[in-house]
């Protein structure tokens, strides 16, 4: 599976799974109900689908560019931790804003998905690379 239908295959399940921790994590982490987290987990998943796709194509076509192919842990470390990096720049005023509190404290709650997101993030790419295959931009190319 390549391109469009390979990326939208992948954000898809993603975030899915994502929605289903996402809502349990945001309660628990802010002492707040399913039914206050819940929405705001559906808003951060919507915001993380539309990056996520942004995000790899831009991330692919950098990789389509480099000499060294496949993708390796270190290549998949900084891909996962980027991706998260980048996110929380979006996600932290949105948190403080829903849950009424400062920058400060959505930044402790979001702590919790800062380090765990990008470890699912390269689980999740290692088991989906592993059931559908590498992309394009990942295989070698012919001599």
């Amino acid at each position: 599976m390549q391109g469009v239908k390979r990326k939208l295959v992948y954000v898809t399940a993603y975030e899915l799974i994502g929605l289903s921790l996402s809502t349990l994590g945001l309660a628990l982490l802010s002492g707040t109900a399913p039914s206050t987290t819940g929405p705001l987990a559906v808003l951060i998943t919507s915001i993380a689908m539309a990056w996520n796709f942004i995000y790899n194509t831009a991330f692919e076509w950098w990789e389509h560019r480099q000499l060294t192919r496949g993708r390796s842990v270190a290549r998949r470390a900084v891909h996962a931790i980027g991706f998260q990096l980048t996110l929380v720049v979006y996600l932290i005023p949105l948190i403080a804003w829903w849950l009424g509190i400062s920058l400060w404290e959505a930044f402790v709650v979001d702590l919790a998905f800062i380090v765990l997101i990008p470890c699912y993030t390269f689980a999740y790419n290692w088991a989906f690379d592993r059931i559908f295959g590498l992309p394009a931009s990942a295989l070698a190319q012919p001599a």
